[in-house]
């Protein structure tokens, strides 16, 4: 079969797509023919050995991949022949074997693709959507909040959209380049501006006509994270969750105090530790979707070009999950 392996860390070109053995189930797992596998930016960060916190890299040589959708081709020793055939959606952990045309996992990280879901978005929501319904349940949305969305034309930022203006509540959307402000409109933003434009501030203040952010949803950081932080309304909410800037945003308890400001960090170790584990986000995450209330934003890329999705990836070329298609 094809996948894509690494041999070192370092840049996307490390990423070859190569011929490679087909996989066997163990006890209690199954193989799935990969109809779609999903790419997140913290796969880059694997790819290049930089993962810190509580990921560390994988060893080597590898194929990547955390997540994947398809159908069940095979089972292991211990698994009910009935999931031979049924299309399916699990995570797969860190760095263990996405990006090729058939993955090992196992069965008790299987969904049951829900009817009429694509296995694109099926792959978005098993990682990146559990992970945006983590967030919101933190973020407690409530119909008076106006909300600021860095990043509003990425994966998350396409599902807080989403979820902002299900509950009612003002959905203010920022996003790099004319192209993806304009996709964030159509998602349903009040408010969408480019903040690759010194003056995108203002730009917010003025459209919110007297009003201010009350809630920032910032996995971005760095100075886009800062100029956000300062302009919440008196008791706003921050709920931090990445930084994909590469800086986290800076605060100081003077910010906390001034401002009455509550600031929680939701990935990472106290994700992992949520009460219940994830799947039942995972199950939430699915169901939205089946439902239509959480509608993913998919940038497909074949898996042969793997390393061009990861390079798109990181240079904020693309909108919505990135999903290699085999």
């Amino acid at each position: 079969m094809k996948a894509i392996r690494q041999y070192e860390f370092g840049a996307a070109d490390t990423l070859r797509f190569e011929d490679v053995p087909d996989p066997t189930p163990g006890e209690g797992q199954v193989v799935i023919d990969v109809a779609a596998a999903g790419v997140h930016l913290l796969d880059t960060s694997i790819r290049a050995g930089t993962t810190g916190g509580p990921f560390p890299s994988p060893e080597l040589p590898m194929t990547p991949g955390r997540e994947v959708a398809g159908v069940v081709s095979e089972v292991g020793a211990g698994v009910d022949g009935a999931w031979v055939g049924r299309p399916v959606v699990a995570h797969l952990g860190m760095a263990s074997g996405g990006y090729a045309a058939r993955a090992v996992a196992p069965v008790a990280a299987l969904h049951a693709v829900p009817d009429g879901l694509a296995p694109e978005s099926a792959v978005a929501m098993i990682g990146t959507g559990r992970t945006a319904l983590g967030i919101l349940d933190v973020a407690d949305l409530a119909a008076d909040d106006v909300v600021l969305v860095p990043a509003a034309a990425g994966g998350l930022g396409t599902l807080f959209v989403q979820a902002v203006r299900t509950a009612g509540a003002t959905a203010v959307g920022l996003a790099g380049g004319p192209e993806k402000v304009e996709k964030v409109r159509r998602l349903g933003a009040d408010v969408a501006v480019d903040y690759r434009d010194p003056g995108w501030r203002d730009q917010v203040l003025e459209a919110l006509a007297g009003r201010k952010p009350t809630l920032l949803l910032d996995g971005v950081g760095g100075a886009v994270g800062r100029t956000a932080l300062e302009i919440l309304d008196v008791g706003g909410r921050v709920v931090m969750f990445g930084w994909s800037s590469g800086a986290v945003t800076e605060f100081t308890s003077a910010d906390v105090v001034a401002g009455s400001l509550a600031v929680v960090w939701v990935t990472g170790p106290r994700m992992l530790r949520r009460y219940g584990g994830l799947r039942p986000l995972e199950t939430r995450a699915l169901a939205e979707a089946a439902a239509g209330r959480l509608v993913p934003v998919v940038h497909p890329f074949p898996l042969a070009e793997a390393a061009r999705a990861h390079t798109a990836l990181e240079e904020r070329a693309t909108s919505g999950k990135v999903v290699l298609v085999p």
